[in-house]
């Protein structure tokens, strides 16, 4: 019905690695793929997808969810997929795990209503953009507190500051690919 991959950390995965709690929801434990402790949170993103030649009946979509360990902590809804939307790569934004029970991070997969959904699409894309704004922004300070010099209460850069940073920040990216991988939201 549905396999799922890691980019760059798996090969693709069945049905078949995950436990099949009923005829529509599906648990992998994330320390079978990636190991013990905090190794899941290297896992960023998921692609999930439907089998070539199976398919869903057009008003139900496939849902996945994460969760850290911990006994209380709730699985996460990261995105779905849907007959019209076979696949779909899906941001993994773990949440803060609990310190209650000794379970791993998991992964969910689930069969549902369409219409039931939150939003068939990345369910965590504000929470992207938002840790990516953050990054640049700390960039941005970074680089301008290193030309700072205080005036009292204040710092005092130079006017062309922005201009300076963004040159810098934009030749970097181009000399180095993986440079805004750590930028990536």
């Amino acid at each position: 019905m549905f396999g799922l991959v890691f980019p760059e950390k798996s090969y693709p995965l069945d049905p078949t690695s995950f436990a099949q709690i009923d005829p529509t929801h599906w648990v992998l434990d994330v320390t079978t793929t990636v190991g013990p402790g905090d190794a899941y949170r290297s896992l960023k993103e998921a692609c999930l997808f439907l089998i070539n030649g199976l398919s869903l009946p057009p008003d139900k979509a496939l849902s996945l969810y994460i969760k850290s360990p911990g006994g209380t902590t709730p699985f996460v809804f990261c995105g779905a997929i849907h007959p019209s939307r076979p696949s779909a790569i899906l941001s993994l934004p773990w949440p803060d795990s609990s310190d209650e029970g000794g379970d791993s991070a998991k992964i969910g997969v689930s069969v549902e209503d369409l219409a039931a959904l939150p939003a068939v699409v990345d369910a965590a894309f504000g929470v992207r953009v938002e840790r990516m704004a953050l990054r640049v922004g700390e960039s941005l300070f970074n680089y301008m507190q290193s030309f700072c010099r205080a005036d009292g209460a204040s710092l005092v850069v130079p006017m062309d500051i922005m201009d300076r940073w963004y040159k810098k920040f934009l030749d970097r990216a181009k000399r180095d690919p993986d440079y805004l991988k750590g930028f990536t939201f």
